[in-house]
């Protein structure tokens, strides 16, 4: 077994530190911190008392951990970034109790960063140099400036810069998009002197017979809708107007396209997280769902959603 190594000029109180973990010079780890295996805690750290890391944890050089965070397996925090805990800080005035703040498993938290109380960042979420985060941060987003918004997501480590957008042609038919039996639709379009028109035929070209459609619209700029799964029903989302992106997740393959036009779809079967966001103000989006709504057909979380699927076998 790797054996726990706490630097001379270190003060570790704790003896919940996992094996294998490293505390370096002029670090400090008050008795109540639970740090996991294998974390790596540099020069000149400070973790308080009501604080959990979980195994493979790096925490670099200058950053103060509070009480009421909780760190995941696997998270990296760069230099000098910057926890909070309080809402509402006074000298010498403290909350009841302090703001919980949870960074989940995989995430990267850029230098210089600040994280305000309270916030969630996460699963593989990357926060971007200096930082500051006021609101969540959904899974696997990239986020930057201030305040932190979302500029992207990641897939396999890589960042999506290039919305799949179909060739960029106006071709009909179906493009498979390797995430599930999610696929990309180019819809036929006819064109005149008079405008044009767009059809779509449900069995036919889209992949089932809609029972709801709703419509979002309005949705400001910064602002990120869906973050869920279904459980048995499939969605066909057309942004009639503007543009939004949509983000498809099985589970172990991740995918971006692009909706610029109503005569492009992406079909959503179920089991699959979908995100939407990079709304343009005059956005439109179309969705037309498979059943009616069932609040209990929905996976909000997804740490639960990654837990099913990692049951189920992969789908193709």
């Amino acid at each position: 077994m790797k054996q726990t190594f706490v630097h001379p000029q270190a003060l570790c109180e704790s003896t919940d530190i996992g094996a294998g973990t490293r505390v370096w010079a002029f670090a400090h780890v008050l008795p109540g911190a639970r740090i996991g295996a294998e974390c790596n805690i540099c020069d000149g750290v400070f973790v308080e008392n009501d604080v959990v890391l979980g195994d493979r944890v790096t925490v670099k050089c200058g950053v103060q951990i509070w009480d009421g965070i909780t760190i995941e397996d696997d998270v990296f925090i760069g230099p000098n970034a910057t926890f909070t805990n309080d809402v509402f800080p006074r000298s010498k005035v403290y909350p009841e109790k302090p703001a919980r703040t949870v960074v989940r498993s995989g995430a990267s938290i850029g230098a210089n960063s600040t994280i305000l109380p309270g916030v969630e960042i996460g699963t593989g979420a990357m926060v971007g140099a200096a930082a500051v985060v006021t609101r969540s941060v959904p899974p696997n987003a990239i986020v930057v400036g201030n305040p932190a918004r979302i500029k992207g997501y990641v897939a396999g480590g890589e960042h999506l810069g290039t919305p799949f957008a179909g060739g960029g042609t106006r071709r009909t038919g179906k493009v498979g998009l390797g995430v599930g039996a999610a696929s990309l639709h180019e819809l036929h379009v006819t064109k005149d002197l008079r405008g044009e028109l767009s059809v779509g035929e449900f069995e036919r070209e889209l992949p089932f017979v809609p029972k709801r459609y709703f419509l979002v619209f309005n949705v400001p700029s910064m602002e990120v809708r869906g973050e869920h799964a279904h459980r048995s029903c499939e969605q066909f989302l057309i942004c009639v107007r503007g543009s939004c992106g949509v983000l498809l997740d099985d589970g172990r393959n991740r995918r971006e396209v692009t909706l610029d036009r109503p005569s492009r779809g992406v079909y959503m079967p179920a089991m699959i997280w979908g995100t939407q966001y990079r709304y343009s103000p005059d956005a439109l989006l179309l969705v037309f769902a498979s059943d009616y709504y069932d609040p209990d057909d929905y996976i909000r979380s997804y740490e639960e959603f990654r837990r099913i699927v990692s049951r189920q076998p992969a789908r193709a």
